[in-house]
């Protein structure tokens, strides 16, 4: 099985506001050359590649909020959000373009009405020979994204291009790929359950339309399934090299932001904006309940408590994600943590802790390239010719077309998350104003040649001034190390378009946005390897007459998985932003090395929440996810502690039952319940899985007592064998 080290994300300053200019992820040194200076000029002759290209062709968003291109809802389909009028291309070696849905039968001139079309995101089989895409057909209320499939892409041939079957007709479909399989995986803002009445999911941030997280068609028996819920969405997923499943996901567990100001503005006496409330559950005649309450995590206002002040905590950070190709093992890419990635940028979760501290310790991650707060890594793509090195583009979260600088991540299976690196590609700069350019959708080639979509502007865009374009761009490397805009790939694609939205008539004419390129080539298909129980949990099983596959299939008949932690009290040594000086009464005990006298803290419970869809705002379709003690999975009795607790073992061990396809989060408290270490990502399991964390924190090299990851055979394991065994099968 696939270890599962349950990562802290770490304490981020306040949410940004909308207008607020935020710096761009990595800084370099600056440079004086403008991005019209690097730019080559165009030349007579194409930039030859080795292999086709497929591209989406866009009309340009009208602005950068909640459309096309955005940071996050961007897989909204009306006109308005993603106008119509754009195709599926494909670049042939010598520079020559074909239009492949126009060739099919799809799109249309002038007026963008019934049979208009957008395209975006496609994908290369491993035989080279077709590829997924999704496109939105009409520019009515009842179009969806959905994912077709392009076949007859070799020079002179046929193009096929169908829409896949057994996909949901009334969700949107995007962001398809292919898995080792046969089976075609994408994003979808389908909800989880299917309940219609829950749909859309809002997000975490304004209560915004996501995606759900990553869904598997099998196109053989139709099955359809969840392979993670990410309750403020999943983005740009590829299998890599490894046979991993490689995604941008948006951490964004906080208290709703909506809410807040519903009760700050019931306290000063005025009209509630939001008029947030909850229900008493997701089914569709759960009532409505006269509270906007919400128990995890701590207040986005900061508070007090029996440890002293407690401090706000808001969160917002888009990185990178794994888990296999069937939805196990879901974690940051190889256990990476904020500290590693965006270090700089905490409190400590109580304030009245002097060992508590904001900083990080330098000497613990090889990084030195911060990704700012309020956006993240954007767009991921491997390198084939340096395998589990990924390009991404660092940007800002809104008001940039998630366009921004190009760096490399450093993330191959096996390289500690303390090692792990992000590098500049392009040339950054403090203050987002882009000496060479703002980039999109990097993608490195077989032959070693840097593609991107281009737009020649230093500043972020605004109202006043949008984005002149993005091309497609060959990147040449200058003499300080970085990349800069080359030879264009295309000569240009114009349009001259118009259609009926909500203010009327509107004419577009100009070139189309060049968007998320890839290369149409032969891949080897990746393999996974498996791999069972590490040993102390299988000695358990083993003493305990539990049979490890008879086990996966009771919890799987019953869409549950296994949970397990060998010690709450380990932690990684670099984690200093929450409690780790930690003791279970009268057991387990593992204090700091750096701080041995400081405040040790008890703990006896872990307390586990679920994410259900019972935040609501009237006049607004759909429900947000809120923090729920658990209540879908069955547990041992654990007297005296709080709701969807169960009991922390002498050795500091827990053992627990969980629900599958549905996003979890947790915490320890200590005896009276009182939240001590909480996790800041939800985090979701397979049915039959069994993940077994070894630290709360997991540990990367050491824990916070210098030791290595425990290895102990966790006692609450046991407890909760015994207690399964007397269960009628």
């Amino acid at each position: 099985m696939t270890r599962f080290r349950c990562r802290l994300l770490l304490l981020p300053l306040a949410l940004c506001a909308r207008a607020q200019a935020a710096a761009p992820a990595v800084q370099t040194a600056q440079t004086t050359q403008t991005a019209q200076t690097a730019q080559t000029a165009q030349t007579a002759q194409p930039v030859r590649l080795r292999y086709p290209l497929l591209f989406a062709a866009q009309v340009p968003p009208p602005h950068d909020h909640a459309t096309r291109l955005s940071a996050f809802a961007n897989h909204l389909p009306g006109i308005e959000a993603v106008p119509r009028g754009g195709d599926l291309m494909l670049r042939y070696p010598d520079g020559a373009l074909r239009n492949l849905t126009r060739e099919a039968g799809f799109g249309s001139e002038g007026e963008q009405g019934d049979k208009a079309i957008a395209v975006r995101e496609p994908a290369v089989h491993w035989d080279g020979k077709r590829a997924l895409f999704s496109m939105v057909v009409g520019s009515g209320p009842k179009a969806f994204w959905q994912v077709y499939e392009a076949a007859g892409l070799e020079a002179g041939g046929q193009v096929r291009i169908h829409r896949v079957a057994g996909q949901p007709a009334d969700a949107n479909n995007l962001s398809p790929f292919y898995a080792a399989d046969g089976r075609v995986l994408f994003t979808s803002d389908r909800p989880r359950s299917g309940l219609p009445h829950l749909y859309p999911q809002l997000d975490e941030y304004e209560a915004t339309p996501t995606t759900t997280g990553i869904w598997s068609l099998d196109p053989a028996s139709g099955r359809l399934r969840i392979l993670n819920h990410t309750p403020s969405g999943a983005f740009s997923p590829f299998v890599d090299s490894y046979g991993r499943i490689v995604f941008v996901r948006w951490d964004h567990l906080q208290q709703d932001q909506l809410a807040q100001r519903d009760r700050d503005a019931q306290g000063n006496g005025v009209a509630l904006p939001f008029k947030s409330f909850n229900y008493a559950g997701e089914a569709a005649n759960a009532p409505a309940l006269a509270t906007r309450a919400e128990t995890f995590p701590e207040s986005r206002t900061g508070g007090s408590g029996p440890y002293g002040a407690v401090s706000a905590f808001t969160t917002s950070f888009f990185t990178a994600w794994q888990m296999a190709q069937d939805g196990s093992g879901e974690e940051t890419l190889n256990h990476v943590g904020q500290h590693e990635l965006s270090f700089g940028h905490f409190i400590p979760s109580f304030r009245d802790d002097p060992n508590l501290s904001g900083r990080s310790v330098d000497r613990l991650h090889a990084n030195r390239n911060s990704v700012r707060r309020e956006g993240g890594l954007f767009q991921l793509a491997e390198d084939p010719r340096r395998r589990g090195s990924y390009l991404a583009i660092a940007a800002r979260d809104r008001d940039t077309y998630a366009t921004g600088q190009i760096v490399r991540l450093s993330g191959a299976p096996g390289l500690d998350a303390e090692r792990m690196t992000v590098a500049p590609v392009t040339a950054g700069h403090p203050g987002d104003a882009l000496p060479t350019g703002r980039f999109r959708n990097p993608l490195a080639l077989a032959d070693g040649t840097l593609v991107a979509s281009h737009a020649p502007e230093v500043d972020a865009p605004a109202p006043d001034r949008p984005l002149a374009g993005l091309r497609l761009v060959r990147l040449v490397r200058g003499g300080d190390g970085l990349y800069r805009a080359g030879a264009p790939l295309t000569a240009g694609i114009r349009r001259s378009l118009w259609w009926r939205g909500a203010q009327g008539r509107q004419a577009w004419s100009g070139a189309l946005w060049e968007l998320e390129a890839v290369e149409l080539r032969p891949r080897p298909r990746p393999v996974r390897a498996r791999s069972g129980l590490e040993a102390p949990e299988r000695a358990v099983l083993a003493a305990e007459g539990v049979d490890e596959a008879a086990l996966r299939r009771w919890l799987t008949t019953r869409g549950l998985a296994l949970i397990v932690t060998r010690d709450q009290t380990s932690r990684d040594r670099a984690e200093l932003q929450q409690p780790f000086n930690l003791r279970v009464p009268g057991g387990a005990r593992t204090v700091s090395q750096d701080t041995p006298g400081g405040r040790t803290y008890d703990i006896a419970h872990f307390q586990l929440f679920q994410g259900d869809q019972v935040r609501a705002y009237p006049g607004r379709p759909g429900r947000r996810v809120l923090a729920q003690p658990l209540h879908e999975a069955i547990n041992p009795a654990n007297p005296g502690g709080p709701p969807g607790s169960v009991r922390i073992a002498r050795d500091g061990s827990t053992a627990a039952l969980v629900p599958a396809g549905r996003a979890l989060t947790w915490q320890t408290t200590d005896p009276q319940g009182t939240a001590v270490v909480r996790e800041r990502n939800w985090i979701s399991f397979q049915a039959g899985e069994m993940r077994v964390c070894a630290s709360c924190h997991g540990v990367n090299q050491r824990d916070q007592a210098g030791r290595f990851a425990p290895l102990n055979q966790p006692e609450a394991l046991r407890d909760l064998l015994k207690w399964w065994k007397s269960l009628p099968k």
